[in-house]
Parts: structure tokens; sequence; C-alpha cells
């Protein structure tokens, strides 16, 4: 008998700003070492100036080692991104956008595709990111074996029903978009790992990333008011997910969270 393959993937939080892209650049090249990380994904949709993404920051996670970039909600808002979406980069947008929407909702690197989707509770009016799911897997000509879902979502029922519904089908399920870290990391019953919240990369100093008073007037005055970036220590939150190349079954999951300055 043949010796199981089993490849690692490194899922990262969203990237907040410029003390999140610098975070990245310091930890992520020794975690690769450390856990032998086949492929490394990182949401990206707040690592300019923390909103959306721009083909500079990009690049940014790029040369630290990141091989894939998911986005949501927040991707259009550099509107110089849409170029680059619908270039060769591997930035990717949710799936379940309408199908004339620029970019590309996944991403397929040797025998792993890594998928963005999009919730709909308390989110925005988009696609179902269930039937955009379904339609995926149905239709692939060649289907790779291990299939990683970043689901950026807000409600925690959303994130939960799908990593149940995708259950057995993908090797994870994965959530972004909270920023706040669950301690949910588990193998559902038929082989998907699951997570509801990654995290974030971003200073703990803060409210979700944003500068705590910016938060704190926009809560008392229900005014719009732009967010700046928090300053001061950085957390790095990520999860590893170990799979089978062979069934594409989930072996182990296992949260990553590290600190900068």
């Amino acid at each position: 008998m043949g010796t199981e393959t089993e490849l690692k993937i490194l899922v990262i939080g969203d990237v907040i700003g410029k003390p999140g892209r610098e975070a990245v650049k310091k930890i992520l090249p020794h975690l690769r070492d450390e856990y032998g990380i086949t492929l490394a994904i990182a949401n990206g949709e707040n690592a300019a100036g923390g909103i959306g993404l721009t083909p500079g920051t990009a690049e940014d996670l790029f040369d630290s080692g990141v091989d894939v970039i998911t986005s949501g909600n927040h991707i259009w808002a550099h509107p110089e991104i849409v170029p680059y979406l619908n270039g060769d980069a591997a930035v990717i947008r949710p799936l379940n956008y309408p199908p004339m929407t620029p970019g590309r909702g996944y991403w397929v690197k040797d025998n792993i595709m890594v998928v963005n989707l999009v919730g709909r509770t308390f989110v925005g009016d988009f696609d179902c990111p269930f039937r955009a799911m379904d339609k995926l897997l149905d239709e692939l000509d060649r289907k790779p074996a291990v299939i990683i879902v970043d689901f950026h979502a807000e409600a925690t029922s959303e994130k939960v029903a799908m990593g149940r519904y995708l259950d057995g089908r993908v090797s994870a399920v994965l959530g972004t978009h909270t920023h706040i870290g669950t301690i949910d990391a588990c193998i559902l019953p038929k082989g998907t790992a699951y997570v509801t919240e990654i995290g974030m990369v971003g200073p703990i100093d803060s409210v979700i990333g944003v500068e705590v008073s910016n938060a704190i007037d926009r809560f008392l005055t229900q005014m719009p008011k732009r967010f700046s970036v928090a300053k001061g220590q950085v957390s790095f939150d990520a999860i590893v997910v170990e799979a089978s190349e062979d069934s594409g079954k989930a072996i182990d999951i296992k949260r990553v969270r590290e600190m900068a300055d």
C-alpha cells in the first residue's frame, strides 16, 4: 500500500492595513517552515488602509509568502483593483457575486482549489452562496481533491450552516469577516475542517482593527465616520488545515496565534 500524501494549508484571517501586512511579512516565513506549509492563503479585503485591496498591497502580501488572496464585501473599495482581478494574479472575489462581476471566485493550484464565498445575512444582497457552491462543484471538469472555502460572513448561524452543508464535499470551511477568532475549530463528521471565524492580522488595542475612538463615536452618534487603522501590538490569527491529497478529507485543524510589535 502507498503512503497517503498530506497537504498543510495555512489560512490567515483578515489582514488589516499596513500593521497587518507588516505582521504577515514578519511571521509568515517562519510559520511556513515550522509547519511545512504547502499553500498559504490570506484574506486581503482590508489590507489597503483598513478597507479594500490595491494591486500594490496585494503584491506586498505575495512578496511576504502568501500564495492566494481571498476577499469579501469590501473588495471594490479601490477602483484600481478591478483590472487587477481580471489579470493573472491569484486574487479572488466571492464566487456568489453576479456572473458579470469582474474577477473570479475560485483559484486552482496543482491539486488544491481555494473558493471564496460571501454571506447574505447582515452583509448584503448577494446571490445564494449555498447554490453557488453547488453549481461550482457540479460543473467543474476536474475537481481537485483538496478544496478550501473562505466563507466571508457575519452571522454565526450562516457560517455553521455552510460548514454542515458542505461537510464531506470540501476539505475545509473557514469563516472570515468578523475579526474575532472563535474556539470551535473541529473536523465535522464527514471529514470537513471547520471554524466559524479565523480572526484577523491587526492591532489588538482596537475595535476589530480600527481606532477605538472612531468606533465608539460611530456607535454613539450613528453618523458616518472614516475609520483609521489602530496602532500597537498586532495579533496574527490563522488556521492550519492538514488534508489528504488523495481523499481530500481533513486530517487535522489547528489554530495559530502569534504576536508582532
